[in-house]
């Protein structure tokens, strides 16, 4: 009976880690961004196949953030000193970004600008120079493992990293696959996104400090 329960609560991390890996993206992505928009412009003036290369590129990228953040999220895991110092950190800079995107950020304006034709492989490479000079993911996903680790839906174990890892590739390509394919259908409501973004971002924020308010609370109350 141990055994089998072990070996569902190992079946259940890895769950988890797919689950929360394959989430954690849809989240961070499926604001209108550069990546995101840029995929959906390609895809217009170019065509799908264009507009896939340049995704495969953007998520080559995106695995090797994800890896390095969860590595440097382990590093820091085996210190639970530095752990509950993060915690108490990271609180603080979610609480500041959250007044920052709801009372002083102003709406982003609607990028405008032609695309021209380019070969796929140029188009590829373009997808990982824009992903890589998106610097979001590392700290993002910092704060997201060590948060799922900090409540048991995680744990830094190869195959687990290697199951968060594949669903946040999954996440990712769904959400740039959205907007390749049906870009025209909602390229009115990018508007509305894009003017309302701020407080897209200010509420998971808020939601992210709260919740992590919370954790430290009841680390200090225990």
């Amino acid at each position: 009976k141990q055994h089998i329960g072990t070996e569902t609560k190992h079946y259940m991390t890895i769950i988890s880690a797919l689950f929360f890996g394959f989430i954690s993206a849809l989240i961070g992505i499926f604001p209108p961004g550069l990546i995101n928009m840029t995929a959906a412009k390609v895809k217009i003036k170019e065509g799908k196949r264009a507009a896939l290369w340049f995704v495969v590129g953007a998520l080559l990228i995106i695995v090797l953030q994800v890896c390095l953040a969860i590595l440097f999220a382990q590093f820091i895991g085996e210190r639970p000193q530095v752990v509950v110092l993060l915690r108490e950190i990271g609180c603080g800079i979610f609480t500041l970004l959250t007044i920052y995107f709801l009372a002083i950020a102003k709406p982003p304006k609607k990028v405008k600008g032609k695309i021209k034709k380019q070969r796929t492989s140029t188009r590829f490479f373009l997808g990982m120079l824009l992903s890589a000079l998106n610097f979001f993911p590392i700290p993002y996903y910092v704060v997201v493992s060590l948060s799922l680790a900090s409540f048991g839906f995680f744990v830094f174990e190869p195959f687990s990293i290697f199951v968060f890892v594949l669903g946040s590739e999954l996440g990712s390509f769904l959400v740039f696959y959205t907007y390749i394919s049906f870009f025209s259908t909602i390229e009115n409501k990018t508007d509305f996104f894009m003017q309302n973004m701020n407080k897209i971002i200010g509420s998971i924020t808020g939601v992210v400090a709260l919740i992590t308010l919370f954790n430290i609370i009841n680390y200090y109350w225990n």
